[in-house]
């Protein structure tokens, strides 16, 4: 194989999938920096001790010192809060249901990892995303990953033709068991290590206790679609569509009717300046939506013509793929899916993919 003399700075988290895209990326003949970004720290900010850094960065150096290559830990806690934590407590104090993760990836993880990879005289950065980029003559394109059980282009919707240009994704052609395959046979300590769950470099917390320290609690009703009185919340920024209704998830409501339904309940819609929620049994027929606006759109590649047909479109990770036409009409984006379903929240990404590409995405809005 000829040896390619390109450094990469890649983003090297302590997991098997960034582990093993090291390995990957090395085996082909490039040099390979580790870079750990360190963007929450749970000792200063004091909001979770579910993310533990420190393991993480102890992972991520044991792993950098089986391979023989550098590593540096890049520090973005300041960057990190202001451009995605804080937009983030806005959006669920309007009631919106944001998506960290890709901001995260947009302003944070891949500007600030090219940037450091610029002052190394690196040539790219990479990441152990799921997911695919194709070269074509005069541009790149967001492609699904082979792994579509661990697919995570949802995430990546955002991103540009600058980023694509001089980003790769080396275990994208990997499925998640041949990547711990190769991890087990390479003796990495980390082959079964967890994969990362929750929020973009915070992990799991309890989202409504780590809502509750910036966002005030506001006593609100809870309603059923006839307007039935069915107990209280505490206020709806702290609560999504199609999140399930009950004592044990903080909601007081009516034994009457839990026990006359003998069903599940569920938020199918937010009132929010009179703050209130509307709830009802699983598969209500006012719980299903066909039409919403897309906004603050971004197109990876060439704006495309409109109306926009034969595409689909997710609206959460690993979410259903569903027909969709898009029509842009008085500066709006507006959305018919081909059927009606449920849990559609303002403030999600909508992902668009044209088979096995992404071609953009925005946010959800209902007027």
């Amino acid at each position: 194989m000829k040896q390619k003399q390109e450094t990469i700075l890649l983003g090297l988290s302590g997991g098997v999938d960034s582990t093993v895209a090291a390995l990957l990326l090395k085996k082909q003949g490039y040099k390979v920096i580790g870079a750990f970004m360190k963007n929450f720290s749970e000792t200063k900010d004091k909001i979770t001790g579910q993310c533990n850094w420190v393991n993480d960065k102890k992972d991520a150096q044991k792993i950098a010192a089986i391979l023989k290559i550098p590593f540096i830990t890049l520090n973005f806690e300041k960057e990190y809060k202001k451009y995605v934590i804080d937009p983030m407590f806005k959006a669920y104090a309007r009631s919106l249901t944001p998506n960290p993760d890709s901001l995260c990836n947009k302003i944070i993880k891949f500007p600030f990892l090219w940037t450091e990879a610029k002052k190394l005289g690196a040539s790219y950065i990479a990441t152990g995303h799921y997911a695919k980029i194709k070269k074509t003559k005069s541009s790149f394109s967001l492609l699904k990953a082979k792994d579509k059980t661990k697919d995570q282009s949802y995430f990546l919707y955002e991103l540009t033709q600058k980023d694509l240009a001089h980003t790769l994704f080396p275990i994208g052609n990997y499925t998640k068991k041949e990547i711990r395959k190769i991890a087990y046979k390479n003796n990495f300590p980390n082959y079964n290590k967890p994969g990362t769950k929750g929020i973009c470099f915070i992990g799991k917390v309890n989202m409504k206790a780590f809502l509750k320290q910036k966002i005030k609690q506001k006593k609100g009703k809870i309603l059923n679609p006839e307007g039935k009185l069915l107990g209280y919340h505490n206020g709806t920024m702290f609560y999504t569509i199609g999140e399930r209704i009950g004592p044990r998830l903080g909601f007081d409501i009516d034994k009457e009717f839990r026990n006359k339904t003998g069903k599940k309940w569920y938020i199918i819609n937010k009132k929010i300046k009179s703050n209130i929620l509307i709830a009802a049994p699983k598969n209500h027929p006012e719980a299903f939506r066909k039409k919403f606006i897309m906004r603050k759109i971004n197109f990876i590649n060439d704006r495309p013509k409109f109306p926009l047909t034969k595409i689909k479109v997710r609206i959460r990770h690993l979410g259903e793929l569903i027909p969709v036409s898009i029509e842009y009409n008085n500066k709006k984006y507006n959305c018919t899916l081909k059927k009606s379903i449920e849990g559609i929240a303002e403030g999600q990404s909508a992902v668009i993919y044209k088979g096995e590409q992404v071609l953009g995405g925005g946010e959800i809005r209902f007027g």
